[in-house]
């Protein structure tokens, strides 16, 4: 990266610094934190897209950056890797990462008194874990995360926030040890831990010690595909995403993404088809396990009325997709993955902000609102007169909730035009693609299972948001309608916008998705780039500065 060559360590350094900061504030100046808060979550969101287009402007082949922490080179130095994988999550991170930012301003700051500072650690950890090329310091950003996030998962109390957290702490402290048993296992195969040395070192291992690598990978895999939330160690999820606050909750979307991302840049990287006899290592069990995975959040959705654990079974519902996608490994299906994966975070994150929306109209006023905010503002009183539907004019905060529900349930179900569509026609696409270059006449196994099962999926996903929608909406007659906040409206509009703007730039988003899929089916080029990155010079000596003496 010519211009900004320190731009790469922005995304660790300013949520660090924006935590420091606000903790320096102590915890009565709580809106100058909300403040900061959201600015620092803007301020990322516009590194990112710099870190982006700069990656993106050396055309087909990419530039890939390339950061030497400390001036030390790879592979006795920790490197920070920005491709046009990373930029993308950190992009995708920063969008969900401001609206919630945004939408916590409302009341959700003031639930507890280090909201903000472990909001940061949070991105922290997350840009972390999406730039660096080094597998330990990989570990050290998950546990930054996740360190913040039992924190925020916590937040506003109540039993059964406590319940769920204390079940999601216990399964990520599991999955935690897996992946420091499987990073000592993988360190004394190769010998090394920058992600592009074991790339370039796992063809190389004597066949006696495969299988050692292999397990160390498979304990590497499981921590992964316990954030990733694949079937059957998913059971966490739901439970620990309905009872977390709003805010929450939709940054959480990004945590499971964290887990797919893991698996997609180590499985590509170090077990790709150069990787010899570890070629494609497990690949049919990221289809079977994202398809079970995908058909469990199906069921979910069928099975449960809160619109909260929908909202948390269609998370499942999308790693299954990934994940399926993933074992399929062609650069079509990855290419249509990545663009799955945008479209339905932010649909995901923006059902989260909707769902507290509703739960609050549903319930007529603030009850949980006032359990959470014991100093709430002078326009959170919802306690209104009634306002009977029949024979009046539509609300105008329910004709909003009902609005942004429709968008969001479009989004979910993958129905036209909007990129919830794009994304599953792609996917289709890529299952059938063989046939259409007059390749076999019947594709895969697996890919017609994934055909069929992103049909049922989506079918589903439709009946079960009508249905809530029906539920919700169209009544007879309604309870005392809350204000909708501006401040609470605008990051739910914002994640909304960003969903009908990977629609009418889909083209230019699948163009981008289409060169990182190749960037991954061609790791050579990742590793070249972190091995041929250069220590800066230091100072030199003055001329003519008389030597000193010993």
């Amino acid at each position: 990266m010519p211009t900004l060559p320190h731009l790469v360590v922005a995304p660790v350094v300013l949520p660090l610094v924006a935590a420091m900061l606000m903790l320096l504030l102590g915890s009565r100046r709580r809106v100058l934190a909300s403040v900061i808060n959201a600015a620092a979550a803007l301020l990322g969101l516009g590194v990112a897209a710099a870190i982006l287009w700069q990656v993106d402007a050396g055309g087909d082949r990419g530039a890939t950056a390339v950061y030497l922490a400390s001036n030390w080179e790879a592979p006795f130095g920790i490197v920070l890797v920005a491709d046009r994988l990373s930029a993308l999550l950190l992009v995708l991170t920063g969008t969900v990462a401001f609206s919630a930012a945004l939408y916590a301003m409302s009341a959700w700051g003031r639930a507890g008194v280090y909201f903000h500072p472990l909001f940061q650690l949070l991105l922290m950890g997350l840009n972390g874990a999406f730039l660096t090329g080094d597998l330990f310091n990989l570990f050290v950003f998950f546990e930054v995360a996740l360190a913040a996030s039992y924190g925020l998962h916590l937040h506003g109390s109540g039993t059964a926030r406590v319940k769920s957290g204390l079940h999601y702490i216990a399964v990520n402290l599991v999955a935690s040890s897996l992946f420091l048993i499987g990073i000592a296992v993988v360190y004394g195969i190769t010998g090394t831990l920058t992600m592009a040395d074991i790339a370039a070192t796992v063809p190389q291992v004597a066949d006696a010690d495969r299988g050692l690598l292999h397990a160390g990978a498979a304990l590497l895999a499981t921590a992964f595909l316990i954030k990733a939330a694949m079937w059957p160690v998913n059971f966490w999820l739901v439970p620990t995403y309905q009872a977390a606050s709003a805010p929450v909750a939709a940054l959480f979307a990004l945590m499971t993404r964290l887990g797919v991302y893991t698996l997609l840049r180590l499985w590509t990287l170090c077990f790709s088809a150069e990787a010899g006899a570890s070629a494609r290592l497990g690949a049919d069990l990221f289809v079977v396990g994202g398809l079970a995975t995908l058909l469990f959040g199906t069921i979910g959705m069928i099975a449960d009325r809160p619109l909260a654990r929908v909202a948390g079974f269609s998370i499942l519902v999308s790693s299954g997709t990934l994940l399926a996608a993933l074992g399929l490994g062609s650069e079509a299906a990855l290419s249509a993955a990545l663009y799955y994966l945008l479209s339905a975070t932010v649909a995901a994150s923006a059902l989260f902000l909707l769902v507290e929306q509703i739960e609050r109209m549903a319930s007529g006023g603030s009850a949980r609102l006032a359990e959470l905010d014991p100093e709430p503002d002078e326009d959170t009183n919802l306690d209104d007169a009634e306002m009977p539907l029949v024979g009046r004019r539509l609300p105008i905060p329910l004709a909003l909730l009902g609005l942004g529900f429709m968008i969001c349930a479009v989004l979910v179900a993958g129905l036209p035009p909007l990129s919830g569509f794009v994304a599953k026609l792609a996917l289709l696409s890529a299952v059938m693609r063989p046939i259409v270059d007059g390749g076999p006449t019947t594709a895969p196994a697996a890919g017609w299972l994934l055909f069929a099962a992103l049909l049922l999926s989506g079918l589903v996903a439709l009946v079960v948001m009508a249905k809530a929608g029906i539920r919700h909406f169209w009544t007879s007659s309604a309870p005392p309608l809350p204000p909708v906040k501006f401040v609470e409206a605008l990051p739910i509009l914002l994640l909304m916008l960003a969903g009908v703007g990977l629609t009418l730039r889909a083209e230019d988003v699948l163009r981008y998705a289409g060169a990182t899929a190749r960037e991954l089916a061609t790791p050579a080029a990742y590793v070249e780039a972190v091995f041929s990155a250069d220590p800066r010079p230091g100072p030199t000596r003055p001329a003519g500065r008389a030597e000193a003496a010993p």
